[in-house]
């Protein structure tokens, strides 16, 4: 009987359950979006409840359509939107608020008065991030702070805290009273409350914080041999399924690329754009704008770490011209609109909707579109969008170059926006390096899988995952230099605008 790894993808914008085989083939898939919530400007919520409702739905959808049952399912992997936070009762699994999504600004001020308070080498010696609104420390502060049900519980023990695949393990593994309270290293490296270096909750981040840590899960190797738990028998799979793997969702992407060796690099197309690079066992603190985080880790095995460049809003542009001006009717439409202009016609998209993050770390910034003349059209503009994309990734590369003295001599890509190969050969002539899209472009996904399988043993090593990844395609460099440069430049100058609006 053949066997599968199943991976659930907790992303920002819909949940997904693909089953993959030896060879990383998906063998079935579904995808179910949820709800935006957004109660005010600079304000993202989702129903955490409607989360683990559409987990349950897409794992029941593929095991019918495929007719893999839970005896052929070897192991689950997890991966997950990071920073995201929901904060919720563990007898009644019921959460207090929201989820807060990392995309949202309302801990500004929260953020403001800890960088006044400890300083800002404070947070970044000790966890390699900045104090910012992305990481997930302050949006559970403003939960204990704004919700008093949730204050009060505190002295019950009955609080929990996680990020979404915490909530979702919670549930998998049984939930009130019996669910596994845990979250991998990966996820807790961007919490602003894991210690970087011991990989533990440091008590003087969580003292300035004002979290207590009851209600923080165990941290645990990203790919881990002790089962975590496993799933019920009245649960979605029908059965009983190791849990043992999970990594947030950039992580999960490298690790899909098997970016296995120090300075291999991926950049994921998603709702936002990140870009990871493989930094090896020691952390390198950035002095340019980038955060270290934790890479994975496999078992009892040194921690693998990062540079990462975070761009909060790149698929989401596209999103926005569909949803909120009505450009399009698909997102799969944005290239053949770019693709009636030969050039962005001088107009430039900075799509700061909520600050601008890596390397700039402006929460002042606020969206804005230049160079608009009377000739410019809704094909200028459409390129505008895509090419945003390509520019914020080489502030990122930029940056990286910096911090590690490495030079980016190829770049992996992959996300659902790989498939614009308008995009992609702009990626490559602003960045003069190739560009490789690998023939199975869920690696995020596959990362989870990769994750579940090497714990139980289904992979031998990670040998057996690169022996799996294979290019699907190439992009090479084609622009001069001089236009490479002046174009570049007048992206800088309509970032340096965005500045200081609010």
């Amino acid at each position: 009987m053949p066997k599968y790894v199943g991976s659930i993808d907790l992303g920002t914008t819909s949940i997904r359950f693909i089953l993959f085989d030896k060879k990383g083939n998906i063998a079935g898939s579904a995808q179910k979006e949820h709800q935006q919530i957004f109660p005010k400007p600079g304000w993202v919520e989702h129903d955490p409840v409607e989360i683990w409702k559409n987990t349950c739905s897409v794992i029941e959808e593929v095991i019918e359509k495929t007719a893999i049952s839970a005896k052929s399912i070897d192991s689950i992997g997890i991966t997950n939107q990071r920073e995201t936070s929901v904060v919720w009762n563990q007898k009644t699994g019921k959460p207090y608020y929201n989820a807060i999504v990392w995309q949202c600004t309302r801990t500004d001020d929260i953020c403001k008065n800890l960088a006044a308070e400890t300083g800002k080498a404070f947070f970044t010696g000790k966890t390699g991030l900045p104090v910012a609104t992305y990481f997930s420390g302050p949006k559970v502060k403003w939960v204990l702070d704004n919700i008093p049900d949730a204050k009060k519980d505190i002295f019950s023990g009955d609080v929990l805290f996680g990020t979404i695949e915490t909530w979702v393990i919670w549930w998998l593994t049984g939930g009130p009273k019996k669910g596994s309270h845990i979250t991998d290293v990966s996820n807790a490296s961007r919490t602003m409350m894991m210690n970087i270096n011991s990989l533990e909750w440091d008590k003087e981040l969580l003292d300035v914080l004002g979290i207590p840590i009851s209600i923080l899960p165990d941290i645990k190797p990203s790919i881990d041999s002790n089962t975590w738990g496993r799933t019920k028998r009245n649960g979605p799979f029908k059965g009983e399924i190791s849990v043992c793997g999970a990594l947030g969702d950039q992580q999960a992407a490298l690790f899909g690329q098997t970016c296995f060796s120090k300075g291999e690099a991926k950049n994921t197309y998603g709702t936002g754009c990140f870009l990871l690079m493989n930094t090896g066992n020691t952390p390198i603190i950035s002095q340019h704008g980038l955060l270290t985080t934790v890479g994975y880790q496999i078992n009892n095995e040194k921690v693998v770490y990062c540079l990462e460049g975070s761009i909060a809003i790149a698929g989401a542009l596209v999103q926005w011209m569909r949803d909120n001006l009505g450009i399009i009717k698909s997102a799969s439409q944005i290239e053949d609109l770019a693709k009636t202009v030969e050039d962005n016609g001088d107009i430039y998209f900075v799509p700061a909707f909520s600050g601008l993050f890596a390397p700039y770390w402006r929460s002042d910034a606020r969206g804005i579109i230049t160079g608009i003349t009377r000739f410019a059209n809704k094909g200028h503009l459409a390129r505008a969008v895509l090419e945003a994309n390509a520019y914020q990734t080489r502030d990122i590369t930029t940056a990286m170059k910096k911090d590690s003295g490495v030079e980016l001599t190829l770049l992996k890509v992959d996300g659902g926006m790989v498939l614009n190969e308008l995009l992609m050969q702009f990626q490559s002539d602003i960045l003069n390096v190739p560009i490789i899209r690998p023939s199975v472009i869920e690696t995020t996904a596959l990362g989870a899988a990769y994750a579940a399988g090497l714990a139980t043993g289904f992979w031998n090593s990670t040998q057996d995952l690169k022996a799996n990844w294979s290019e699907g395609k190439r992009w090479l460099p084609s622009m001069s230099e001089k236009n490479r440069n002046d174009l570049y430049s007048r992206w800088e100058k309509a970032v340096e605008r965005s500045f200081g609006w609010v």
